[in-house]
This record gives C-alpha cells, structure tokens and sequence, in this order.
C-alpha cells in the first residue's frame, strides 16, 4: 500500500510538472475599451467563455475595499491564515496556518504579487467560507454588469465552473478604477515589503507601456496567459483585456500591438499625470451601455506599506462649458504675469500638439474658475521631448484642487503644481 501511494504521488507531482511546462491551449480573445468615448475599439472572441485565473483576485480586492469603505475592515485588522488558504500553491505569502495577516498585507499580496493564499484567507475571512464568498463575488458581478462571469474561489485557482469573458474582465477592471481610485494605484506599484522582505511584481508590461498604470495578470492551464490592463494616454483612459495567450511574453506583446493600434498615437504619446483621486463622479458620455456606471481615472501616488491607508475625497459638482479656445491661444506659455502661483498639470505628452489637444478638452470645463491660462511647457527628459500641459491662473491651492477634482470626473487625470 504505502508503495501504491508513492507511485501515484510521483504520478501527480510529475504530471503537476508537465502541465505547467505545456504551453496553455486555452481559446484567445481581447477586447479593448476607449472609456471617455464609450467606444469599443478592437474585440474578438469578447463574449466566449473563458478561465479568469488571477484575474479574478481583482474581484477578490473589489469586495475587499469595499468593505473597508463600508467600516467592515480596517487596514489593519488582523485575518486569519486558514488551514485551506495556506494550503494555496504558490505564488503566495507563505504565512503558516494559524497564524494572521493584516488587512494591508492582504492586499498587496493579492495585488502586487498575486498571493493565493492571502485571496483565500480574505475570501474565508468575508465570506465565512470560500465557497459563500464564491456567490458574493457572483452576484458583485452580476451588479456590475459582469454578465456571464461565475466565480467559485477568492484567487483564481483552477475550477471548471469558474468562467468569464474578455468584455467582463474589462467591467470588472473599469469597476475597480471607477468606484476605489485611490485604492487602485496600489497597482502600479512595482514592489511591496513584507516582514524583511522585498517582494516583487511581475507585470512587466506595466513597467515598460507608457502611460500603463495596472492591472492583473493571470495564468492557468486552462486559461492561458491572461492580462488586464488600464492605460492614460493624453489624458484618456483606456481599458484592455487579453485572455488565452500562448506565453507571457506572447500576451505582453499581443496587448501592446493591441493598444498601439487603437489608441491615436500609440505609445508615443504617454499620459503620465498624476491624479488626485476622488470618489463616485458623476457619469461621464457613452460609457452606461459598458457598465452600470461611468469611470474615474487612476491616481498614481505610491503608496508606503506602512503609510496611512487610503481616504475618500469629497464630490466635485460639473461646471458649465464654455467654447474651447483658438488652438494657437493654447500653446502661449508661462502663468499670467503677476498672477497666482497654484496650476494644474493634466498631461505630459510626446508632441506640442498633444499637450494643446489635452488643454483643448480640459478648458471648456472650467468656467467657472475664472480667468484660467493655457500653457504648454516643453522640456527633455532621457533625450526625449516631453510637453506638459498646464492650466494656471488658480487663486489658491483650494481652487486648484477642486478644479482638478472636476476634472476628474471626466476622466481628464489632474495634479496640483506650486
């Protein structure tokens, strides 16, 4: 018997090998989603059924923060590691059973690093079991407009009844920017410390896509290679979803040709403005056939593992437009002589013309503030030529701040500059 029990365990571990070295069969789709127009850019295979893998952690961080909004969680609550999340194959935390995490180190694990057994443990944690979890991530999704996707487990790992489609995978990232903003640039960190330890993403288009500030990745057998992504080119949030890649490396450059084709310039003209997040906008045009509500842009603030954890700004009204200016009016340089000394920066673009375009959008926006000023400021940076584009004009940083917010909820990513 005992020798019975050795050949099948040598089966199993050998056939676990062999599986992970095949490259994956799972079927390919994408689907690539312009937020501001509402616009389906590129799509294929988008409805057909597929495995989330990892992706599904996204889900997993959703009902997380929103129980931390909701005061059912603080950052630094302590969960415990159940027998059945330190169970989880790696990638994980590798804290023994027993023993506890912190809300805090929860998250980054699942975000950063894609920790299985720290999904597990909050999904045990929220749910009371990871099975009742797997329906309330079920009937989120259904909220959100998630239409065919069914989630079992709080990680990803592989279940045949756990589905979903490239078009859900891109709801369930939009939902995330939209509704946790300033949760969600958690990330775009690269990295995380972990009791002593450095511990190291590994979304690696992320690190080298301009403008690319998120999402998750994921693998399993029968998924493939799987990739969310969320990217701010000009000052426009574009969202874009691979499921079934034959590698990594495949995938990764799959969703780059991908964006590079539909977006207006490609890479070559990156968004890297930081925002200022604020909570629960109003709409923006287009975007309710998508999901149930319009999105918000990302902020892109790091954040210190051991740092505060992150706070709702309040709601910003619109203002009423006015007409855009002349084009050439756009490009005058400089704040006005004498004038304040707070602006907002909304873009920092490839080209002069970009930049103008950027403030072209952002200024109609703004009546209500006065005399505000158009500027573009060029410069270099590691031999390339970068264009910021800034309003000024803004009486005090209170002023500037509420009409970066504005901004904001029109998907127009904003930061405040003495």
């Amino acid at each position: 018997m005992l020798l019975i029990r050795r050949i099948m365990a040598f089966v199993f571990v050998a056939g676990a090998f062999l599986s992970i070295s095949r490259t994956a069969e799972a079927g390919y789709a994408h689907y690539i989603y312009d937020v501001q127009s509402g616009k389906v850019l590129s799509s294929q295979n988008a409805e057909t059924l597929n495995h989330p893998a990892s992706l599904t952690k996204m889900m997993t961080l959703y009902l997380t923060f929103e129980a931390l909004r909701a005061g059912r969680l603080r950052w630094d609550d302590k969960i415990v590691m159940t027998k059945n999340a330190a169970s989880k194959i790696p990638f994980k935390l590798g804290v023994p059973a027993g023993q506890t995490i912190t809300v805090r180190e929860a998250v980054y694990g699942m975000a950063i690093r894609s920790a299985n057994d720290a999904a597990a443990a909050m999904g045990d944690h929220l749910g009371g079991s990871e099975d009742r979890f797997g329906v309330l991530m079920t009937k989120k999704a259904r909220q959100l407009g998630m239409r065919s996707t069914v989630f079992r487990n709080a990680s990803g790992l592989p279940d045949k009844a756990q589905v979903t489609t490239a078009r859900d995978m891109a709801v369930m990232a939009l939902s995330l920017i939209r509704d946790y903003p300033r949760e969600y640039k958690i990330f775009s960190q690269r990295s995380f410390s972990f009791r002593g330890r450095t511990i190291k993403g590994h979304n690696n288009l992320m690190y080298r896509y301009p403008g690319m500030d998120g999402i998750k990745t994921g693998f399993v057998n029968a998924s493939g290679y799987n990739l969310a992504s969320a990217v701010n080119v000009g000052g426009r949030r574009y969202i874009g979803v691979v499921l079934g890649g034959k590698t990594a490396r495949q995938r990764d450059n799959r969703m780059a040709e991908l964006l590079d084709q539909a977006l207006p310039g490609g890479a070559a003209l990156p968004g890297v403005a930081v925002a200022t997040p604020s909570q629960q906008k109003r709409p923006a045009e287009g975007v309710a056939s998508f999901a149930s509500k319009a999105p918000l842009p990302r902020p892109r603030t790091d954040i210190i593992m051991g740092g505060a954890a992150p706070t709702a700004a309040s709601v910003m009204p619109y203002a009423t437009p006015s007409k855009s200016l002349p084009m050439e009016a756009m490009a005058r340089q400089g704040a006005v002589q004498g004038g304040p000394l707070w602006d907002i920066q909304i873009a920092a673009a490839g080209s002069q013309a970009a930049a103008t375009g950027a403030l072209n959008s952002a200024l109609p926006l703004l009546a209500d503030f006065g005399q505000i000023a158009p500027s573009v400021q060029g410069s270099s940076s590691g031999g390339r030529e970068i264009f910021r584009a800034r309003l000024t004009g803004f009486a005090d940083r209170d002023s500037a701040s509420r009409a970066c917010s504005l901004l904001q909820t029109r998907s127009i990513d904003c930061f405040v500059v003495r």
